[in-house]
């Protein structure tokens, strides 16, 4: 088969560099449960532990980092979840708000009744 009949083969096609990403824990780094610091780097906003792909750490100093936060969470170094975010109520559902005023109606009509009986 002739070259030119195929076109989805390009022919210059360039080498690209490949770069490891560096990592962000530094050889004299340790990672330990009492360094916060550190580890507090590898937690996201609401308080979970973030990826190998996210973190670009190998997969030795993942299993340490995790290790390190779950430690620190048990000895009450880090929190299990970061409150700093409230969450807000939305709107309750027609079905949710239909049973809440069903059982409102039926207990003031009994507390009703009870309450002029008794008088």
């Amino acid at each position: 088969m002739d070259k030119s009949k195929r076109p989805f083969l390009k022919k210059n096609k360039k080498k690209r560099s490949f770069r490891r990403p560096l990592s962000p824990i530094r050889p004299g780094d340790r990672i330990n449960h009492k360094n916060i610091s550190l580890i507090s780097r590898f937690i996201s906003q609401q308080g979970k532990i973030l990826s190998r792909r996210v973190t670009r750490l190998t997969l030795k100093q993942q299993r340490l980092v995790t290790k390190a936060i779950k430690i620190a969470r048990i000895l009450v170094l880090l929190p299990f979840r970061n409150n700093e975010k409230k969450w807000k109520r939305t709107k309750p559902t027609a079905r949710t708000t239909g049973l809440r005023t069903r059982e409102r109606t039926k207990r003031t009509a009994r507390t009703t009744s009870l309450r002029t009986r008794n008088k």
